[in-house]
């Protein structure tokens, strides 16, 4: 069976990304991703990825069988720390894709952008995300009560951390 794999997004991306962003269950996404995702948002944010990728983030096409299934990125929100975001088309849920997606992200995330921390925000009711953080080694670090609001109803955000092993020589 193949197994999806996760690659940098490129310019002729543009139509996968809007077919992504316009499909995806937005039930916990965040209200940064605009609706309906029209051409101009995916040249937009295929241009700002091509500049900033590997400096300011690590932002990464989820593929299977040549669809981009999902999207996931580590931007940097400080000198030595990252936040961690990803979606997934509803299909491909639950089948251990993004928890490899996670773990792969981070490595990169890690090492190209010399990081020491990664935050993972997640609204209390999306048990998967959290499932996923948590396989990665992500520790659970605090709540936000009433973080967000998302259909007209106020709900807590749970924000996890995973922060890099260092190795140290003598």
């Amino acid at each position: 069976m193949k197994e999806a794999t996760i690659r940098r997004w490129e310019m002729e991306d543009k139509e996968g990304l809007m077919h992504l962003c316009n499909t995806v269950d937005r039930t916990f996404l965040s209200d940064r991703l605009p609706y309906p995702y029209k051409e101009e948002d995916a040249v937009a944010w295929l241009t700002m990825v091509s500049e900033l990728d590997g400096k300011e983030g690590v932002f990464r096409a989820i593929v299977f069988e040549d669809e981009i299934i999902g999207s996931i990125s580590v931007e940097k929100n400080g000198n030595d720390e990252g936040d961690i975001g990803y979606m997934l088309l509803t299909n491909y849920w639950s089948k251990g894709i993004m928890t490899k997606a996670v773990s792969v992200a981070c490595h990169i995330a890690f090492e190209e952008l010399n990081l020491h921390q990664i935050t993972g925000s997640v609204y209390e009711p999306n048990v998967a995300s959290t499932k996923v953080l948590e396989k990665n080694g992500f520790v659970y670090e605090r709540r936000i009560n009433d973080g967000t609001i998302m259909n007209g109803e106020r709900h807590h955000i749970n924000v996890y951390k995973f922060i890099k092993k260092r190795t140290f020589t003598t």
